[in-house]
Order: structure tokens, then sequence, then C-alpha cells
């Protein structure tokens, strides 16, 4: 009999996919087309087909090591797809796909780079031996994929051409801002983490004496330059790529970031007074100035 569990996820598949669709359809309004098929509309079909053939054999292997690489690549092979099969790409499209291919790049490498040294990730333990839970992770991330890349995607694929201006520089500025602050914050986590003598301690300096979580903190606002990026180009239901921006906040703030990183240093650390102090005095996600 299926479990609780099972049925959830068995519940939740055909809704995550129906999500898709219809940021599919709504984004293809006004885009580029091949063989009649809206672009947009091949990119987030191709995002969670991606995600599926690189499920079979890492659950026939029961593992979770090509997970966050599968996501890498799937931002990394449909950004430059979309490009070849748009025409008459802009410097507008080409800066927001260069934008999106050095994110995806140099995440993917250091996402990798963790499990490998950690030998597995902790989340996937009670996933994996469910077939319908596991799928749902992997369809989740296909949709995590289309909801993130949106306002880029859908930009890139428009058939609304404008050329670069104040809205592309200051676009770029903040995704520079959040892109540093994001390099930084995890470089600084990946020394401490690598200091014997700080085994088992929280770290509370460089950008983490600011924020307890810089790393998110820099996300949202690298992706917040995307959007504006992005945003001349949207009209109609073109702007419904929008979300973007809004969905990475959402989701690092209420569901899979900081929630459950809060609760793990809770259980952790919890009760000692240096970690409470901490705690106390320094932000959640925006960094203090002083």
């Amino acid at each position: 009999m299926t479990n609780s569990p099972d049925r959830t996820s068995l519940v939740a598949l055909p809704i995550v996919v129906l999500i898709g669709a219809l940021v599919a359809l709504a984004g293809s309004q006004g885009g580029a087309t091949v063989a009649g098929l809206p672009v947009f509309a091949i990119a987030v079909a191709a995002a969670f087909v991606i995600q599926w053939l690189a499920f079979v054999p890492s659950f026939a292997a029961q593992t979770e090591r090509y997970f966050d690489l599968t996501g890498s690549v799937t931002y990394i092979s449909i950004t430059l797809a979309i490009v070849l099969l748009t025409p008459g790409t802009d410097a507008r499209a080409l800066l927001l796909a260069a934008l999106v291919l050095v994110w995806a790049a140099r995440l993917g490498t250091f996402l990798v780079r963790r499990v490998h040294k950690a030998g597995k990730d902790e989340r996937f333990d009670d996933l994996k031996p469910s077939l319908v839970r596991f799928l749902n992770v992997w369809t989740l991330q296909g949709l995590w994929v289309t909801l993130t890349a949106a306002a880029a995607w859908v930009a890139i694929t428009s058939t609304t051409r404008v050329g670069l201006d104040g809205f592309a520089l200051v676009g770029f500025v903040v995704w520079a801002v959040g892109f540093g602050f994001e390099i930084a914050a995890d470089l600084q986590k990946s020394r401490f983490n690598a200091d014997p003598a700080l085994k088992g301690r929280f770290i509370s300096s460089g950008l983490w004496a600011r924020s307890r979580h810089p790393n998110y903190f820099g996300e949202i606002v690298l992706w917040t330059g995307v959007a504006i990026i992005a945003l001349p180009t949207l009209h109609g239901w073109q702007r419904v790529a929008l979300i973007s921006s809004v969905f990475v906040a959402l989701l690092l703030t209420r569901v899979s970031g900081v929630p459950l990183l809060e609760r793990k240093a809770d259980i952790k650390w919890g009760g000692q007074p240096d970690y409470e102090a901490y705690k106390a005095g320094t932000p959640v996600l925006v960094p203090k100035l002083r």
C-alpha cells in the first residue's frame, strides 16, 4: 500500500508539470518559434526531460551525485540552445545568456565539488529508496530551472528587441554585486569548514558576521539583476517571467534554504551563549552595514 509521502508525491508530480506548462504557455506569447513551436516552450519541456533522463540511472544506482551537475548542465545547454535557435539575437539577449552561463558554471562546480568531498547529500537519504519521491525531486528541479531562468529565457526568445540601455546597465551592476557576494560567502565558508581547528563550530566572520545567510542574499540579488535587464523586452503575458526573482527569494527564504539551515543550526548550537548572541545580533538575510 502506498504510504503518505508517496501519495503526496504522486499528487505533486502532475501539479509541478502543469505549472511548468502554464509558464511555458505564457512566456511563449510574442516569442520566437522553430518549426511552428515556441522556442521558450521547447526550452521548458527540455528542462523537465533532461531531469527525467538523469533520474533513471540515478535511481538505479541509488545516488544523488549527479543531481546538482544535471541542474547546471540543464541551465547551460538550454541557454546555449535558445540563443542558437532564436533569430536576430541582440546584445541584451547575449548579455542575459552570458550571465546565466557564468552563474550556472560557477555554482554547479561549487556544488559538485561539495558533494564529492562530503561523499553524499544527506537531504536525499530518505528520498532515494522511493521511486515516486525521488522522481518528484528531479521533477521539481525541472521546475526550479524553468522558474529561475524564465526572465532571461523569455527575454532572449522575445521578438521585441531593445538596445542596451539604463535597465541593462543597472541590472548588470545589481547582478555583479549579487554574484560577487555569493562567491565571497561560499569561499569564506569553504575555508572555514576546511580548517580542522574550527571543526564543529559555526562561522561568524567575514560576510557571515553581517548576515547569517550572505550567499542566499547574493543569489536573490543577482537574479533580481537579471530581471531588471529582461524587463524592457517583456510584454503582455511574457511578464509572467518576472516571477524568476520572486521565486528565488521565496524558495530560499521560505522553503528549502534559510528555514532548513536555521533549524539545523538551532539543533546543533542552540542554547550556546556565543551562538545565541550571534543569532540575536546578526540579520537572517539582508547584511547589516555596521
